[in-house]
């Protein structure tokens, strides 16, 4: 298992995410990834039944101590309608994510969505309260614009407050189209190219594109309406077939190769992963030991027209 560190947290590069948790049946699968040596899981307020299963699975196993718990709260579709990105949604999200998933603190806690109409300052002034209190130990933006979290970064660094510590977007080497649920954020050229400037650690959610790279789409079949809306593209398809290719040649999956193209980001990157089986897990495992050329990187990414000799 490889590692990124948050904040002086050490967490593994891979993080199950569990918004399909009650697909899975159960929590099957957060065995399997512990017993990989996974130690980071993914989840949020909105995901209400997630958070109490992994709550009982932390408190049946034992776990929580090896457990680095990313969750996130102050989503706008989530209790009260409209936007949601004020201290007293803060305040209720977290509180109830605690008493969910049964512990004192949450390793990383991220603002699900942003709005970009409300200041940062208030914001950022309510997360380091929690800091202080212990019951957060870092603070990071999930589907915020690089633009935003500097705006907010740079008044924490104004006002003797500490700025976020983490983003999580979506970044994958399918580009997408347009938001795949309303609000999202991906990363793209600028938003890469802050990140290296800054080595802020970027975790990202769809790292393999909703299973674009999984051999089960292709570009005559449009019957996945999201998938088609969010990923068909004449670009995509050639990254598809590219990875194909590499794949092939080093004796792999598309899907790995897609993986470790975030894996192997010029600055810290872990992938929030939703595997539904142990087959696909095992294949994810994979990737964190897949070293990429920059070449490669490249090539995969349409940056240039051949690759690596």
């Amino acid at each position: 298992m490889k590692f990124v560190e948050v904040n002086g947290i050490k967490l593994s590069r891979l993080v199950i995410g569990t918004g399909d948790i009650k697909k899975w049946g159960g929590t099957e699968m957060l065995d399997q990834f512990a017993a990989a040596g996974g130690t980071a899981i993914d989840t949020a307020h909105q995901y209400r039944e997630a958070e109490k299963m992994i709550g009982q699975w932390l408190r049946e196993t034992g776990n929580r101590e090896r457990m680095v718990i990313l969750t996130k709260g102050a989503h706008h579709d989530d209790g009260s309608p409209g936007p949601r990105v004020n201290p007293e949604a803060i305040r209720k999200d977290l509180a109830e994510s605690l008493e969910r998933l049964g512990t004192d603190r949450i390793d990383l806690y991220a603002l699900h969505r942003d709005d970009p109409s409300v200041p940062v300052g208030p914001v950022i002034e309510e997360l380091n309260r929690h800091l202080e209190a212990g019951t957060v130990r870092a603070i990071g933006a999930s589907n915020w614009t690089y633009l935003r979290i500097k705006e907010a970064n740079e008044y924490a660094s104004g006002h003797g407050l500490k700025g976020f510590m983490f983003n999580s977007v979506n970044l994958s080497l399918a580009k997408a189209n347009e938001p795949r649920w309303e609000g999202c954020v991906s990363a793209d050229e600028a938003t890469a190219d802050w990140h290296k400037a800054n080595q802020l650690p970027l975790l990202s959610w769809s790292a393999q594109a909703g299973g674009f790279f999984s051999g089960l789409f292709s570009p005559e079949d449009r019957s996945h309406a999201e998938m088609v809306r969010v990923y068909y593209s004449e670009d995509n398809w050639e990254r598809y077939r590219r990875a194909v290719k590499l794949a092939e040649e080093k004796q792999a999956t598309a899907n790995r190769i897609a993986l470790a193209f975030v894996l192997n980001r010029p600055f810290p990157s872990g992938a929030i992963v939703g595997p539904r089986s142990e087959a696909e897990l095992n294949d994810s495992l994979q990737a964190m030991n897949m070293d990429l050329t920059r070449e490669q990187l490249e090539w995969l990414n349409l940056e240039r027209e051949e690759p690596e000799e």
